[in-house]
């Protein structure tokens, strides 16, 4: 049911808005994070350090302190004849709380009868389980509870259960309708549990299902083996001025013999930033120019498409190879089309602008997606049929296990580089808990001194009172003097192309040496002078996600810095972020973010094509995995029975929908 037809009102509209709910579906799988089950624990089994839950009288009138964004309240509790002082973060709104008041109190207990509380309730909670939600400034738990029981009161009625019934009796699965109740409202712990298995499966398996219509709808099996010479090929290895590492020369190992087999290219191949996965494009691309064919390396961005352009063109002049750049704004597109359609351009080097409807290949044998989860399957595909059987190439800097990478790819190969060129230094990581380079500027101006360059990094544009961060436009402002006599420049998406290229050439050629950006230098940007970077609101980015980012830091002879600024209080948001301060390692922060985000938006399994787990975790629900797994090819297998070819085709349809357009 859309919104329309829901009739809220205008403030339910509006949270719906901005937690991006488009209609009853989205509403009622906007699924709590987390439950709090509330057991009292009697004060003398409190323990330093603890977690603590009890219901207290108010004996004094909460008070409300600010320093910067943090909003602190104390306020005291009397319970089991004992005076607490009780410490909550950024609920300022407790103030309103009457003395003699009963209030529970969840939070953790520091000693000295101090409790710094997680969450507070005025209502008599104890013996229930109570689930929170994800949320945004301005929107309360008790909102979106609202909106979600209105939602299953409206809509109860047609919630429908298409999964068949042999798979439900098969592993004991309560029906949905049950299951949506007890996810939002549970019962008791039990029922909770056997939601939870519900609809974890029947994630999983729509997720195994729509691989399956996917890889129908967009592979096929079988080409032209190419053929070249190795002995070309070790003579193009050895002009790239370095060795290659064991990693690297594995996966140039895996693309040959894939190039050489009948069977269609399909390969991911992830490693770090900074990891070499570019040289081993140029020698996939190179191959497959000997073989007579033409190749495609698609950036997502155009600063990446120009640099990879500058970076292939340098590389196989020497051996005859013609480069192209495209992309949506270049001047010549026209004279550049021609000369794919002809065949004159043996690589070209693009954005999006590559599949165009108006543009034509004479004989497109490889396409390489660099930063893959950045494009869609409807993308991805118009690139590939460009060509006849083309082979492909996914290239990832955000590592996974190889277990979970056949998970999420299901039969794609994969290729792994996890070790780094010999002379990589790294980068050492500090966080700061303030959202001020006050304590590390005599840091700042020694690097700048020393003749290095500096990222500052913001999560926005300009000043947004609805999103709380700091902006690259008032960092500018704020930071262009104090940094004098340094050249300092501002870089974001809203600028011209022209604009973009000006100020990217410049840093690149040591004319400014302080570039404050958004994250849109997140994506290969390679200036191996800038050694340090500055992240502010760093809370507000995922693990991966900054881990990508310092790697701009980490691609010369010289060691990096990184500093995480953050004003956040919450302990684990602080932890989280130490994660990056003890660990280098991409495939153990990509690990962790997994735990802790999900893999929706640590692998962009949206943006690749693929739906988002909402309530499943690759990492610990195995035993659903392995059903579910199991069970789609069950379907897939045997559309003759009514009720597996009605859900494989309610589920088609949503998937050509949603990913093919």
């Amino acid at each position: 049911m859309n919104l329309e037809d829901l009739k809220l009102t205008p403030k339910r509209r509006e949270i719906c808005e901005r937690l991006d709910l488009h209609d009853s579906s989205d509403i009622l799988s906007y699924y709590p994070y987390r439950y709090e089950e509330f057991i009292s624990v009697h004060y003398d089994d409190f323990r330093v350090g603890s977690q603590v839950c009890f219901s207290g009288e108010l004996v004094s009138y909460p008070s409300t302190f600010r320093k910067g964004r943090l909003a602190t309240t104390r306020f005291k509790v009397l319970y089991e004849e004992e005076v607490l002082t009780v410490t909550i973060f950024n609920r300022p709104w407790i103030r309103n709380l009457d003395t003699n008041q009963v209030i529970t109190i969840i939070g953790r207990y520091d000693g000295a009868n101090k409790i710094t509380a997680s969450n507070y309730y005025t209502n008599d909670v104890l013996g229930t389980i109570i689930p929170s939600y994800p949320s945004k400034e301005g929107i309360s738990q008790n909102e979106i509870k609202k909106l979600i029981a209105y939602v299953m009161t409206k809509c109860g009625d047609e919630l429908k259960d298409d999964l068949p019934e042999e798979l439900k009796k098969s592993h004991g699965l309560i029906d949905y309708k049950t299951a949506i109740e007890n996810i939002h409202r549970p019962s008791n712990k039990e029922l909770l549990s056997k939601a939870l298995s519900r609809l974890k499966y029947e994630e999983f398996l729509r997720f195994y299902l729509s691989l399956s219509i996917l890889k129908g709808n967009t592979t096929e099996k079988m080409k032209e083996a190419k053929r070249f010479d190795d002995a070309d090929i070790d003579a193009f290895i050895a002009s790239l001025g370095f060795s290659l590492t064991e990693d690297q020369q594995t996966a140039v190992q895996d693309i040959l013999k894939d190039l050489r087999s009948e069977k269609i290219m399909y390969r991911l191949v992830q490693g770090e930033v900074g990891s070499g996965k570019t040289a081993v494009s140029m020698i996939g691309l190179y191959a497959n120019h000997l073989a007579g064919y033409q190749g495609a390396l698609m950036a997502p961005t155009e600063i990446l498409a120009k640099q990879h352009y500058e970076s292939l063109k340098k590389q196989f002049e020497p051996f005859g190879v013609n480069v192209g750049l495209l992309y949506s704004a270049i001047e010549n597109d026209r004279d550049i089309k021609k000369s794919l359609e002809n065949g004159e351009n043996d690589v070209i080097v693009g954005t999006h602008a590559l599949f165009s409807d108006d543009v034509g290949y004479k004989n497109l044998g490889l396409v390489i997606a660099d930063e893959q989860h950045r494009f869609g399957v409807r993308q991805r595909q118009a690139l590939k049929s460009k060509g006849h059987n083309a082979d492909f190439i996914m290239m990832s800097a955000t590592p996974i296990p190889r277990t979970l990478a056949s998970s999420i790819y299901g039969d794609m190969d994969v290729s792994t580089i996890a070790t780094m060129p010999a002379n990589r230094k790294g980068c050492k990581t500090y966080l700061i808990r303030q959202n001020s380079i006050i304590s590390i500027l005599d840091q700042i101006k020694t690097k700048l001194e020393e003749g290095r360059q500096i990222y500052i990094i913001a999560a926005a544009i300009s000043r947004n009172e609805s999103y709380k961060a700091k902006d690259v436009e008032g960092l500018y402002e704020s930071l262009k003097d104090v940094l004098k006599p340094y050249r300092t420049e501002l870089l974001h998406g809203r600028l011209s192309n022209e604009e973009k290229d000006r100020i990217m050439n410049d840093f690149e050629n040591n004319r400014i040496q302080v570039l404050i950006s958004t994250t849109v230098v997140e994506v290969g940007v390679n200036v191996k002078n800038a050694t340090m970077m500055i992240i502010y609101d760093a809370d507000k980015f995922g693990l991966s996600q900054l881990h990508q980012l310092r790697g701009r830091v980490q691609r010369s002879v010289y060691e990096g810095t990184c500093y995480l600024l953050t004003d956040a209080q919450e302990e684990e948001t602080l932890n989280r972020l130490q994660i990056l301060c003890r660990t280098n390692d991409g495939f153990e922060i990509a690990y962790e973010d997994l735990k802790m985000r999900g893999p929706g938006d640590i692998l962009g399994t949206r943006q690749s094509g693929l739906p988002t787990f909402i309530l499943g975790n690759l990492l610990e629900d195995t035993r659903f995995i392995d059903a579910a797994r199991k069970d789609a090819k069950l379907i897939a297998d045997h559309l003759e029975k009514e009720d597996y070819k009605n859900y494989y085709d309610k589920l088609s349809k949503l998937t050509a929908k949603n990913y093919l357009g």
